[in-house]
């Protein structure tokens, strides 16, 4: 399966974008990003937008965006799923995370003591722990500045957080009982956080999900 989705996507993209799928040295790892690359066409045309590989570039923090566009993307994949979630209004960041057996303390220094605490009150940690990491995974991705945006740098309440003149907005998408899944979005329009809102009807989430 994998070579005919090569065969029959694969040619649609730059060949910059082709080298890159053909540089993973895992199969899987080029798969997912590739069907993420598919959602994203998927996604604009039921929106009536036109993909055009060419005019999609990277900030320097590597966050992808089309320069002759105001839409907004982001794409996360892990596990057997791939999410990309559209936005024509605000800056946007997915995270997606197979919820795998991880020793959840080994974390702690990327959360706030609030978040922590959260954390350790339910009876499932690890569902727990999973919430948050994608909520804070999301944010840096809307956030669009990578690593210089440290996890604990920052603080999630009842889904909103502010930083720096940014206002964030974040909400867990449920797809699939062994994900988690979170949006945030993002506006740079508010001073007080409590202002922002969205209408949720101008969201656009696909997904891709093959069982093993």
């Amino acid at each position: 399966m994998h070579s005919k989705l090569l065969e029959k996507y694969l040619n649609k993209f730059s060949p910059v974008y082709q080298n890159k799928v053909l540089r993973f040295l895992r199969w899987e790892d080029a798969q997912l990003s590739l069907l993420g690359r598919i959602l994203l066409i998927q996604g604009m045309n039921d929106i009536g937008k036109k993909f055009n590989d060419y005019q999609l570039h990277y900030t320097k923090y590597h966050k992808p965006f089309f320069i002759e566009s105001d839409l907004k993307f982001n794409i996360s994949h892990s596990g057997n799923m791939a999410v990309c979630a559209i936005s024509d209004e605000f800056e946007i960041g997915i995270d997606v995370e197979l919820m795998n057996e991880i020793v959840v303390k080994s974390f702690k220094t990327h959360m706030t003591s609030y978040e922590w605490k959260k954390i350790n009150d339910e009876e499932d940690e690890i569902c727990a722990f999973y919430k948050y990491w994608t909520n804070k995974e999301a944010v840096v991705k809307a956030y669009g500045k990578g690593l210089s945006l440290p996890l604990k740098s920052f603080e999630i309440i009842n889904g909103k957080v502010s930083i720096k003149n940014s206002s964030f907005l974040v909400e867990e998408i449920v797809l699939h009982k062994d994900y988690k899944c979170s949006l945030a979005l993002m506006s740079n329009k508010y001073q007080d956080i409590n202002k922002l809102n969205f209408d949720k009807n101008k969201l656009h989430i696909k997904q891709m999900f093959f069982k093993p």
